[in-house]
């Protein structure tokens, strides 16, 4: 069923909302900062502490937040002009003996100094345990979140959200890009979406369809997807995860399509899942994704990998199910099977990267599991102009005469143990102190070489005086130092002696 939320009833929600302060920073006010953890830990009790006798906004955070039924007339009082009986008519709550729940997840969302609502269906928590329905619209979750912080902020045009879900997507978006574009085969997300914009006075067009059959014809500055990555048989038990096609092929499908909708320049950025399987690099797989003879460049960063037993039971409980009942058994079985027909030892997932460019692109895929700290958005915008940069300096001759400095968040980690005389060094690991955290082991050469980039001298006189130090062949020293140059100013670590920190 489709909720009927009208623009006028969106609009008086709003006003409510506004008056009662339910907003981020309201309820981080309201909840101080110990219970808004315990909150986000799914500890509830705090919070109910925390919003005892607090008006409107107190029986908002525990209506919609804490899944608490709460009287009739202290529900009308919240809901302002809305009214519980519209409220009940729009199934933004729901009845409950004589009492109301939220039957629509409305809670507030921020990042720095904005702050929006977003409107998505119950998780199965706040549902009592229950299985999730076929048409779920997720809300704002550990994905959504990651994507967000893995999209590049700079200012563009136009901007298309693939599988817009409840819209969290777009409305990040909606801070730097002059047009939105969404699309949803779920004619329920694409309710709920307009529900979530009209919340927030975000203009955009909304369209309903498969895939990118809704924007034919057109192309965008920036695409953003969370698509359905999740790998496994093709079925669609749940609109939000499966899309009815088998394994790592839906995130294929946006890869491969997603250049073709992009202007010259234009970049996309999504999430996507790709299998493992033995005797196979993941890197050869996804690259072949790829459009052949396409102009792109490819960023592919793996952040995590599955085995099949903990993939199928993390995604079994994400959709309510008891992994010990007859039906959760059952689906367990079946997903397993499948892995093992089709020889898939791990599932791995993370960011992608694309730009659509002139000429040939640049492809690289990369391990990233460490923890760090620092959004992604920012260091993909870096990696597509040090990929600029190291295209210009193409051939060797260019790359040597380049001036070069080492980063300053680029600092040497010695290890040593103890030996004949005295503490012996072994070990020089180059760490990147911001950004994704990068590491390179690098030999007592080479760390003589990032200690002389200064940006004084060109690189290839640099090695030429390293080699009369050292007492090493030029020729030979140059030649294996010139791959290890090209992936440090990759990752980050060696700079243009002419940029800003800006620039980085």
């Amino acid at each position: 069923m489709i909720p009927d939320l009208s623009p006028d009833r969106i609009d008086r929600l709003r006003e409510a909302f506004r008056a009662a302060n339910y907003d981020a920073d309201g309820v981080l006010d309201l909840l101080g900062p110990s219970a808004h953890a315990a909150l986000g830990r799914n500890e509830p009790v705090p919070a109910l502490r925390a919003t005892t006798d607090a008006g409107p906004l107190g029986t908002l955070v525990r209506l919609f937040l804490l899944g608490v039924a709460e009287p009739r007339e202290e529900v009308q009082v919240a809901l302002g002009e809305l009214g519980v009986d519209e409220a009940l008519d729009a199934t933004i709550v729901v009845a409950d003996g004589d009492q109301l729940r939220a039957g629509l997840d409305i809670r507030p969302h921020g990042t720095g100094e904005d702050s929006w609502w977003v409107v998505s269906d119950l998780d199965s928590e706040l549902r009592g345990g229950r299985t999730l329905e076929p048409e779920h619209v997720l809300g704002v979750g550990h994905a959504s979140l990651s994507l967000v912080r893995a999209t590049s902020r700079r200012p563009v045009g136009s901007v298309l959200d693939l599988g817009t879900g409840c819209g969290v997507q777009a409305l990040h978006a909606a801070t730097h890009a002059r047009s939105l574009t969404v699309t949803d085969v779920s004619e329920r997300a694409l309710a709920l979406a307009e529900a979530t914009f009209r919340l927030n006075d975000v203009e955009a067009d909304v369209r309903g369809g498969e895939w990118f059959d809704p924007v034919r014809g057109r192309k965008f500055d920036l695409i953003v997807c969370n698509p359905p990555f999740v790998v496994g048989p093709a079925r669609t038990d749940f609109t939000y995860r499966d899309s009815g096609l088998a394994g790592d092929d839906a995130s294929a499908l946006v890869v491969r399509q997603a250049p073709s909708f992009l202007e010259e320049g234009g970049t996309a950025q999504l999430l996507a899942s790709w299998v493992h399987k033995d005797g196979e690099d993941w890197e050869d797989r996804v690259a072949r994704w790829l459009p052949p003879g396409a102009g792109v460049d490819a960023w592919f960063v793996q952040r995590d990998v599955a085995e099949p037993d903990l993939y199928v039971g993390t995604w079994l409980r994400d959709a309510g199910y008891d992994l010990r009942s007859p039906q959760g058994i059952a689906k367990a079985n079946e997903w397993l099977d499948w892995f093992a027909a089709n020889d898939v030892i791990g599932v791995g997932f993370g960011f992608i990267t694309l730009r659509r460019t002139d000429g040939p692109g640049e492809v690289v895929c990369e391990d990233l599991r460490q923890a760090f700290d620092d959004p992604l958005g920012p260091e993909s915008d870096a990696w597509l102009r040090r990929v600029d940069w190291l295209r210009a300096h193409g051939s060797d001759e260019e790359l040597l005469a380049a001036r070069l400095r080492t980063a300053d968040s680029t600092v040497l980690e010695q290890v040593s143990s103890p030996g004949e005389e005295g503490w012996e060094t072994f070990v020089h690991r180059l760490h990147r102190t911001d950004g994704p955290g990068w590491q390179h082991e690098v030999d007592e050469l080479a760390k003589s070489l990032l200690a002389g980039c200064r940006g004084a001298l060109p690189t290839g006189e640099l090695l030429e005086l390293l080699a009369m130090g050292y007492g090493e062949d030029v020729e030979e020293l140059t030649a294996n130092a010139i791959p290890m140059v090209r992936e440090l100013v990759r990752h980050g670590m060696l700079l243009p002696a002419e940029w800003s920190g800006e620039d980085q």
